[in-house]
């Protein structure tokens, strides 16, 4: 699952344009905006042991999504909104001419410890990608360098799942549970992911899972 240097590097700048995505609206006490923005494409990674799993079934949006302005995104390619769910917006783009969907969202909450140190923004989404036959795949870009060498946790309910990180990115580690992880985020109401950035700060950010099942219904019916 390792990713090539070049790819990180336009997979955090395409996620940095995310910031606006309508899915983190709710996060702010202010009404969302009448239009919400537009995120990034989330670029694929290249598995070391991977393999694809499977987007699900679709739903009408829990909300009407906030409006987007029309910001430039990474490489032209601007998403489109397919629908706002609870804390999750599912995407869809075409970058190169390859179609991608994914859901995408922020953390719900966030802690440093040591308490209050700076860090660029979290997110956690889910993306496929057919044309290299892949889907749900998870990935969490944790907006900070990981600890080099180190693992992150996610842990669903009681279970709990571990991480390879590389730079500011994170991904199963064992490939055959990604299937059962999605399930249990589909089942679960949260996802706290656990980790340490290479000064040595350990972070947990909770993920609200509320609205997943129906962006993930909605990639699927978008990316078959």
């Amino acid at each position: 699952m390792h990713i090539h240097r070049p790819w990180q590097v336009a997979f955090s700048l395409l996620i940095t344009a995310a910031i606006a995505v309508p899915a983190l609206a709710q996060q702010s006490e202010a009404p969302a905006p009448a239009t919400s923005p537009t995120p990034a494409v989330p670029a694929p990674k290249k598995p070391p042991k991977h393999k694809p799993a499977a987007p699900a079934p679709a739903t009408a949006p829990a909300a009407a999504p906030a409006t987007a302005p029309a910001a430039a995104v990474a490489g032209g390619v601007k998403p489109t909104l397919l629908g706002q769910y609870g804390d999750w917006g599912a995407y869809t783009a075409s970058p190169g001419g390859k179609k991608i969907c994914f859901a995408i969202a922020k953390p719900s909450s966030s802690e440093t410890n040591p308490p209050n140190r700076p860090r660029n923004p979290a997110y956690m989404f889910i993306s496929s990608r057919p044309a290299d036959k892949v889907s749900n795949e998870v990935s969490i870009i944790i907006g900070y360098p990981f600890k080099p060498n180190s693992e992150a946790t996610v842990d669903i309910g009681s279970t709990s799942f571990a991480l390879y990180t590389q730079q500011d990115g994170a991904w199963i580690k064992n490939a055959a549970d990604e299937a059962h992880m999605v399930e249990a985020m589909r089942a679960g109401q949260s996802a706290v992911v656990k980790g340490a950035s290479a000064k040595g700060t350990r972070t947990t950010d909770t993920f609200s899972l509320r609205g997943l099942s129906q962006a993930l219904d909605r990639t699927d019916q978008d990316c078959k």
